[in-house]
């Protein structure tokens, strides 16, 4: 049995959700345990410094995937850590997360049109069902896509993904040969798992900004608060209600004032804000559900 470390590298750039790729986009920085590594994450930070030069900050582990291999070769274990980082000058390998995800960005009228797209490929999967389990695959898919009547959960990356893999819709599905093409558009495909741990990574920061201040660690030292919004909605692939989601900045007592103007933004000069250092020391605030809506 073998143990692999795989890392997410999560940054915003350009109000855009970006990870740091390998391989033209296919891989993870990733690498396998060895026995000099003192801890799984010395590893991890050991392997993404050599594989891409960039020093990670902050770093959670994410999910431990252990599969059994379908050609009996022996098991690895894939233990995959998240880190939010800035985008260095060098941008290479740096790809948008919704380049795997077409189908995440629900900040348009185009993602209720890809979802509808998907319903109408996962139809024929559905049909092709015994009947005891025809209604089960038709509820997963209008739960998962939000269809049918169902609200669409941000959060559901995962359940999203492994449902167009099952039904052979993206590219690393063994079906996906036989299948009659991909989901609209499959998304670029990665090696082994790895889209499936990014999957992971979205759904995990996706929850987290709901409930703690970690998108600061995305942000510049110093920001409007317009910039925060579009940064939360890059990552949510939603669109917030402006005047909800100042209030609830307010309430929480996130950020303050600096004495400074964003001169080089389009429109009127904007107040400069910066995250309070009591939330960025304590790295925790009250909860509460950001105000996200549907796009009009």
């Amino acid at each position: 049995m073998r143990s692999e470390l795989v890392a997410v590298l999560i940054a915003v750039q350009d109000n855009a959700p970006m990870v740091l790729t390998l391989e033209g986009g296919r891989a993870l920085p990733s690498g396998p345990l060895e026995m000099a590594h003192r801890s799984l994450q010395t590893g991890m930070r050991l392997w993404v410094e050599q594989q891409t030069g960039h020093r990670l900050g902050h770093v959670e582990q994410l999910y431990t995937f252990a599969d059994a291999p379908d050609d009996q070769e022996t098991r690895l274990i894939r233990i995959s850590y998240m880190a939010l980082t800035r985008m260095d000058a060098d941008s290479s390998g740096w790809r948008g997360w919704y380049a795997f995800f077409p189908w995440e960005d629900q900040s348009s009228e185009e993602g209720e049109q890809r979802r509808m797209d998907i319903g109408a490929c996962l139809r024929p999967w559905i049909d092709a069902a015994p009947t005891p389990l025809r209604e089960g695959r038709l509820l997963r898919m209008a739960q998962a896509f939000g269809l049918d009547g169902h609200a669409w959960d941000d959060e559901l990356v995962l359940q999203r993904y492994e449902l167009l893999w099952e039904a052979g819709l993206v590219p690393e599905s063994p079906r996906y040969a036989a299948s009659e093409g991909g989901a609209g558009s499959g998304g670029m495909a990665m090696m082994r798992d790895h889209r499936r741990i990014l999957a992971t990574a979205m759904a995990r920061l996706r929850a987290k900004i709901r409930y703690r201040p970690v998108i600061f660690e995305l942000m510049p030292e110093r920001f409007t608060l317009l910039q925060l919004q579009q940064t939360v909605e890059a990552v949510a692939g939603r669109v917030l209600h402006k005047q909800n989601f100042r209030r609830l900045i307010q309430q929480q007592a996130l950020v303050e004032e600096t004495p400074d103007m964003a001169m080089d933004l389009p429109g009127r000069p904007a107040r400069l804000f910066r995250f309070r250092r009591e939330v960025i020391g304590a790295r925790q605030a009250a909860g509460s559900k950001l105000p996200i809506i549907r796009p009009v």
